[in-house]
């Protein structure tokens, strides 16, 4: 087992990083105590700011036959020194957990507290940091048991799923006066039923056989807004080669999307209550912003040429519309991984984080961001092999209304000896589905755009010290109406050293972000840290 933890606090990558002696032990619980001082400066209004951080955390991971756990969380309170900026609290963490409770049964689950982007035509800057606009604290969660065993010739598979997302509101409103106000997400929850039985190709048939069915359900806070979908379907799989087979399913589907209306003032505007949400209409009857069930079909390609190797490509219609689907996986070499998803699906922002949260492994690696943005990007596995996932299609903003979200995504990892780096991009589109209310600002249709691109790496410099840095670029086009374009781009870097239990660090950061026509600002924070590990 590798031991590799990341925490929040700025010591937490170096402690886990360099104490190789500790790497083979299969359980490891390190709490931790922290105390920082951040500069923040904002090159484009020249304007200085310092605050005092005290933070707490834990970085635990259990790597066992039956077990597989690993957490980093850390809670920071922030004092600012100037009267303008208020003290704030920042909870940052990940977790995922996978405990096996008899032969074939896991209990499964995941967790993360972070800071995102809230309003997509909005600032793009730092996450943490003092007076930075349009961020919002979230938490999200789920958790479920999965089955898996055979009898006989059949494989026998189902699993449910509870999952739960809270949105805090964002602190300041970084769009112009000009610009309709969007809705705040509040909060979801929301249950997923999944089963199936299926055979191998050559026991029963010639070709494998599986039978699937699954119903999830979303219940949202704002304007009484659920998703309702349920399917059942027939997959089968035809072998042609070796390395080649033919895929290709079919079956029913039925999915119904509802909300009431806000309510509207004498002036035709949206209520909103002190947090900025719409208030709900009592009297309004649901709605329905998406109504569709019918005929469901896909077919494609699986190629296998190796057991490091495997593509799959499907074509198919689905939601009214055709739809490709695909996947590669490639582990390039013993020591190097590449992954790539082409996805397409009606989702929400807590279906799509929850969703998001289970595709990553249990022991995983994430990008150094001392100033708290770690998790929202791309989140790599921390095995030889395990390649990870990428957070960036859910947090290029938080929505409240469900969409169709469509894109692709790539991840590319790489472990050599004490050097750890990788690469991630990605596109993803969303649109939106409301109902038709016939007064005031509607966003059913509007098609949201998002690219991304992230670099990242870490090494052990010996055994006291370690060097982890992270790149990125994003790009978001809003699609609503005159709303600016925004692209952000940053930098980070951070030096670690331990002295026995107390460790210290320094870190830099560089963010831009540009509002196309509004808005142009540039960041620079740094960080000097110092912590004891117990």
């Amino acid at each position: 087992m590798t031991r590799i933890l990341i925490g929040g606090g700025a010591a937490a990558l170096f402690v886990l990083a360099a104490t190789p002696a500790a790497a083979q032990q299969a359980v490891v619980i390190s709490p931790y105590i922290e105390a920082g001082q951040i500069l923040s400066a904002d090159l484009t209004n020249d304007d200085v700011l310092t605050y005092t951080t005290l933070s707490a955390g834990v970085d635990a991971s259990i790597q066992t036959r039956r077990v597989e756990v690993q957490l980093n969380y850390n809670y920071q309170h922030r004092f600012s020194w100037d009267d303008d900026i208020g003290d704030d609290d920042v909870h940052n963490g990940l977790a995922r957990a996978a405990v096996r409770v008899a032969n074939g049964v896991s209990i499964e689950g995941g967790a993360i507290a972070t800071r995102a982007r809230s309003d997509i035509r909005g600032d793009a800057g730092p996450v943490f940091g003092a007076g930075v606009d349009n961020v919002s604290q979230l938490y999200s969660l789920y958790v479920g048991p999965t089955v898996a065993t055979t009898s006989g010739p059949f494989s026998l598979n189902a699993a449910y799923r509870l999952g739960y997302t809270k949105v805090e509101t964002p602190g300041f409103r970084s769009v112009g006066d000009d610009f309709q106000p969007l809705d705040l997400y509040d909060d979801a929850t929301s249950q997923l039923l999944f089963g199936s039985v299926g055979t191998r190709a050559g026991t029963i048939a010639p070709f494998g056989i599986t039978l699937s069915g699954a119903w999830e359900r979303e219940e949202a806070s704002q304007l009484d807004q659920y998703y309702d979908g349920k399917y059942a379907r027939i997959d089968l799989v035809q072998p042609v080669s070796r390395t080649l087979a033919v895929v290709g399913g079919a079956g029913y589907e039925d999915i119904e999307i509802g909300q009431r209306d806000p309510l509207f003032d004498a002036d035709g505007f949206p209520v909103t209550d002190r947090n900025g949400r719409f208030v709900t209409d009592p009297d309004s009857p649901v709605r329905l912003a998406y109504d569709l069930d019918g005929f469901i079909w896909d077919a494609g390609v699986v190629w296998r040429p190796s057991i490091r190797t495997m593509l799959e490509a499907r074509v198919g219609e689905r939601y009214g519309s055709t739809i490709y689907t695909g996947s590669l996986s490639w582990a390039v070499r013993s020591n190097a991984s590449l992954q790539v998803g082409v996805y397409d699906g009606i989702q929400s922002f807590g279906r799509q984080l929850n969703d998001s949260l289970a595709a990553l492994p249990t022991n995983f690696v994430s990008p150094s961001d001392p100033f708290g943005g770690q998790y929202n990007g791309c989140v790599t596995g921390g095995s030889n092999g395990a390649t990870g996932s990428c957070l960036a299609p859910v947090f290029q903003s938080i929505a409240t209304a469900n969409y169709r979200a469509r894109g692709v995504d790539a991840i590319y990892a790489v472990t050599s000896g004490n050097l750890r780096y990788g690469l991630g991009a990605g596109y993803a589109s969303r649109r939106f589905y409301a109902p038709d209310r016939g007064q005031g600002f509607s966003i059913d249709g509007v098609i949201d755009e998002s690219y991304y691109a992230q670099a990242f790496g870490q090494t052990t410099l010996d055994p006291q010290s370690t060097l982890a840095g992270n790149v990125y670029v994003n790009y978001f086009d809003s699609g609503l109406g005159a709303a600016p374009d925004v692209w952000g781009a940053g930098a980070t870097g951070s030096y670690f050293r331990s002295f026995g239990r107390i460790n210290a660090g320094l870190s830099g950061g560089l963010y831009t972000f540009e509002q196309e026509g509004l808005n142009n600002q540039t960041y620079l924070q740094a960080l000097a840290a110092l912590g004891y590990r117990f």
